[in-house]
């Protein structure tokens, strides 16, 4: 059976022409009446139908007015039609002016065009729009099963009016949008879509209970974590379900519709106010540029590959060592870009030749470095991998990029290498002042990006505790007062875009964070959003810290100074205490000679005395239970 009511293009190219001849003899008859003068002016209402029937039907097609699946028309398809109507009857207008003018006619009641061009505007609009209604009508009466759930959404805006109009075009979804509620002044006790606005936020509660309501849906992409909590909370207490739509970020580049709602989980609590981008500033930056990303396949460099994507860039090669993880990231990336030219490459950083070989191959414009080993307990007892892919990785990018005069090279690094407490974090703090010594020789526009942790990215916290709920605890929480600061993927790489595009050479870039976050608060969230209660279904444990770990994290030196940038959600450090020049390329070549000889004691000495602030000796010996 078919999902949607459509006319044949036959049909509706057979309506238009019955309806501009009805559209013209209409026009005379409402300027002239039924009568003597309609007859003695029949002649040119014939001529005017000619014409018309020549030119109109023409115009249409040239608007695509035969190529559109109607049932689906909007306001944008109103404004075609409009356009269509008005330029054929413009053409036409013409046509019987130079008929007139050349006296093919004695006389003509210039009035009629007008007349005709109002009907036939309702007549192609309401030819149109009878067939969306007509299958408005035929999809609302199939598909629903069952007795349908009373919905109430969260948010009135755009969102909130789709996912509405979604759940009134599909009654197979057996969902009945019942009310709204908006904190707007100015929409209470108006109606979307026949919907009611109830009330705000504060009055969630009363209208719940006031309306029967057995669903929520939080329909508001930007609402922070603040208000997502508080609606959960008062769902919570009401037993009643709750869904929301993804955060704005997520929503880059894609459709707000039902299909899009899913169950709250911890990034939506966590959310802040969406940042505004300077678009112009990143497009200059990205479109129809070559660009390499290292890490294509990791939870990062995937994310960048699929956010630089929508800038439409000339080329994209995918460089990482994991064949499985570049393979996924190529999968997606041709499924959503079909039409960039992607480039999948599966090497090793650390492979000095083979980094040359597709650097000087592909000839990439702009370098986004994302390869690195991250996990702090694991880095503590493989302290020469570490060296290698971190340091030495990074070594082999900035001097390929120098050689192949690359002219943009963005490194992501982390809150770990400030005042590092562990080799992971000593060894991106290096891996900086690599990318930023490079730019200070070059006077290339190399910069460093530094953000905190990220929700959702393979190995971190939120997998974790997901796995020790599912299995029924206990979760495990190294110390109560640990905390850390939180960005989701797609909102930290919507900033790195854009602080690489401000770089101009030598910069440390920091997004803004927003306050830290408790592990223990964010167990309990995570405990409470599966339906559970900590310590009463799932009890909490903590297990001590872990090798190279801090209480809490920072984004830069007690003692450095920052300045804010063009861009609220970034700022710039400034003079840093660095290494850099002979010092540097010594201390960087000590470090690849001693992880050749596996000299780990040596290495963390080394890493203490070139880096300020370090304090890696000061770490207990590793445990290998530690790494989980």
């Amino acid at each position: 059976m078919r999902s949607i009511f459509r006319f044949p293009n036959r049909l509706l190219f057979i309506g238009d022409v019955i309806l501009i001849i009805a559209s013209v003899f209409g026009s005379f008859a409402l300027r002239l009446e039924l009568g003597p003068l309609f007859v003695f002016y029949l002649p040119q209402a014939v001529t005017m139908i000619v014409v018309a029937l020549l030119i109109k039907p023409l115009v249409y097609y040239l608007f695509g007015l035969y190529s559109r699946v109607w049932a689906y028309a909007s306001i944008r398809e109103l404004k075609i039609i409009a356009a269509a109507v008005s330029i054929a009857s413009v053409i036409v207008a013409l046509i019987i002016a130079l008929l007139t003018f050349i006296q093919y006619y004695q006389g003509f009641p210039r009035s009629v065009l007008a007349i005709d061009w109002l009907l036939s505007l309702l007549a192609v609009g309401g030819l149109r729009f009878a067939m969306r209604l007509l299958a408005e009508g035929r999809s609302g009466g199939e598909g629903s099963t069952g007795r349908s759930r009373r919905i109430l959404i969260v948010g009135a805006g755009d969102a909130g009016a789709l996912v509405v109009r979604e759940m009134q075009k599909n009654p197979q979804l057996n969902l009945t949008p019942v009310c709204f509620v908006d904190d707007e002044e100015s929409k209470q006790k108006q109606r979307i879509h026949d919907v009611p606005v109830e009330g705000t936020l504060e009055d969630l509660g009363h209208v719940l209970d006031t309306w029967y309501i057995q669903e929520v849906i939080i329909a508001i992409p930007s609402a922070p974590g603040g208000t997502v909590r508080q609606v959960i909370e008062i769902c919570r207490a009401k037993r009643v379900p709750f869904r929301t739509m993804p955060g704005i970020y997520e929503l880059l580049g894609g459709k707000v519709n039902v299909g899009r709602l899913r169950k709250v989980d911890i990034t939506d609590l966590l959310r802040r106010a969406p940042v505004q981008i300077d678009t112009t500033l990143i497009g200059t930056n990205l479109s129809g540029k070559r660009i390499l990303i290292t890490g294509a396949g990791g939870s990062i460099g995937r994310e960048l590959c699929r956010q630089i994507s929508r800038w439409g860039p000339e080329s994209l090669i995918l460089y990482g060592h994991g064949e499985n993880t570049i393979f996924e990231t190529l999968i997606e990336l041709e499924e959503n870009f079909p039409s960039i030219p992607l480039h999948p490459v599966v090497a090793d950083v650390r492979n000095l030749d083979r980094l040359s070989n597709v650097v000087a191959h592909f000839h990439p414009q702009l370098i986004f470095h994302a390869a690195a080993h991250k996990h702090v307990p694991l880095m503590e007892i493989n302290i020469e991998e570490a060296i290698t892919n971190n340091v030495l990785g990074t070594r082999n990018v900035v001097e390929v990029a120098l050689n192949n005069e690359v002219d943009r090279l963005v490194m992501i690094s982390t809150d770990k290498a400030i005042r590092p407490s562990s080799v992971m974090g000593a060894t991106k703090r290096l891996a900086e002042m690599m990318v930023l010594d490079a730019a200070n020789r070059s006077g290339r526009p190399y910069s460093v990006v530094r953000f905190g942790n990220v929700l959702g990215s393979r190995g971190s916290v939120i997998p974790l505790f997901n796995r020790q709920i599912a299995n029924g605890g206990p979760v495990t929480v190294t110390h109560p007062d640990m905390e850390r600061y939180f960005m989701t993927i797609p909102e930290a790489v919507h900033l790195v875009l854009q602080a690489a595009a401000m770089g101009k050479g030598g910069e440390v870039f920091v997004l803004r964070m927003g306050e830290q976050v408790r592990i223990l608060q964010l167990a309990e969230d995570l405990i409470r959003l599966s339906g559970l209660e900590p310590g009463d279904d799932i009890e909490i444990v903590f297990t001590g810290i872990r090798p190279g770990e801090k209480l809490s994290e920072e984004l830069w030196d007690q003692w450095a100074k920052f300045e804010p940038t063009t861009h609220a959600g970034i700022v710039q450090l400034v003079d840093e205490d660095l290494i850099n020049g002979q010092v540097l390329t010594q201390t960087v070549n000590d470090l690849a000679f001693l992880a050749d000889e596996g000299d780990a004691d040596a290495i963390i000495r080394i890493l203490d005395e070139a880096i300020p602030g370090a304090a890696v000796r000061s770490v207990p010996p590793p445990d290998l239970t530690a790494v989980v």
